[in-house]
């Protein structure tokens, strides 16, 4: 499953936890503004907006996980199974509505679109159809994040349709549904970052023995419903940042909070879902960050440092090994 946030700090962030039990040999993946972006059952555009994300490249397409364009606004796909409900091909749309994949999905908003405000306007166009890549990668059960540097939203394709919901919280985990995501914290609206107060009952002296006893009740299962809670808890009370290192800092340590570590959710045989890759995007100046399983030093890959002007795909492997600085 997996985690995706935004956050304010000196610039405007947003990225995400990947957690699966098995890696594509996904890249940081830039695309420039000529590269000529095609579609099953839509125009190939030609030009279109910049953008850097995590992709696997398969025969020269992107396959996006999550990406910011060069305006700033930035979307993520996580897993949604049993919920995500995409819809047949429809050969006969009219009224402007544009047939497109789930895999296509991100680069179709992220290539046309500069804001949430504009990203509206296109969803109230779009049939996400049940396509497969290929043989070989059928559809995955996705819901969508999109964010700017004001507002976000969840796009979530459901046997209903196509909902589109306001997220305050800025924060998206995978099952339930996201409406359902945000009422459960109702059910967590006593826990508090302050000191906790003995509302037990009258005449009983009850001690506060430690720090943090006023979070008592924040879930610390890997569960979707409760990573939802925990990291909107910890993404909304961490103190805001002055500077691009503790921007960047602050924003790891919010997606440390829901991380999972390999052989604590097993799937059966010798597999077990772990976060392969964590992320940040710095959504107003185009750096990608990122940490892997094995390496927590933060690499970058800075899309305005390449020709984005080019037809060509750029891509950076992922660096995994653990870097270590010894100081003696």
């Amino acid at each position: 499953m997996c985690t995706a946030a935004t956050y304010t700090g000196k610039d405007h962030y947003f990225g995400r936890n990947l957690d699966l039990e098995y890696s594509y040999n996904e890249q940081v993946t830039i695309m420039p503004r000529t590269f000529p972006l095609k579609f099953r059952h839509a125009d190939t555009l030609t030009e279109h907006f910049a953008m850097i994300g995590m992709a696997y490249v398969v025969g020269g397409y992107p396959l996006y996980y999550d990406a910011t364009n060069e305006c700033g606004l930035s979307m993520a796909g996580l897993n949604f199974p049993g919920n995500a409900d995409y819809k047949p091909l429809d050969e006969d749309a009219d009224d402007g509505v544009v047939n497109i994949t789930s895999f296509e999905f991100i680069p179709w908003i992220l290539s046309q679109c500069s804001d949430v405000f504009d990203a509206r306007a296109y969803l109230d166009r779009i049939n996400l159809i049940d396509e497969n890549f290929s043989d070989q990668l059928p559809n995955s059960p996705l819901h969508w994040i999109i964010a700017d540097q004001k507002c976000s939203i969840v796009v979530e394709c459901v046997k209903d349709g196509l909902k589109v919901y306001d997220n305050p919280v800025g924060v998206m985990t995978n099952n339930p549904t996201f409406d359902y995501q945000l009422f459960n914290l109702n059910n967590f609206m006593q826990v508090s970052k302050e000191p906790s107060q003995n509302t037990f009952a009258d005449g009983l002296e009850l001690d506060q023995y430690s720090r943090g006893m006023g979070g008592i009740g924040i879930p610390g299962d890997l569960s979707s419903a409760s990573r939802f809670v925990k990291v909107a808890f910890t993404k909304m009370n961490s103190l805001p940042t002055d500077t691009e290192s503790a921007s960047i800092s602050q924003f790891f340590h919010i997606l440390g909070s829901v991380d999972q570590q390999k052989g604590c959710v097993h799937l059966g045989g010798d597999k077990y879902e772990y976060t392969i890759y964590s992320s940040c995007c710095n959504m107003d100046r185009g750096i990608y960050y990122y940490t892997t399983y094995e390496n927590s030093q933060i690499s970058a890959v800075d899309m305005h440092k390449e020709d984005l002007d080019s037809e060509q795909l750029i891509t950076y492997p992922l660096i995994e090994g653990q870097q270590i600085h010894f100081q003696n």
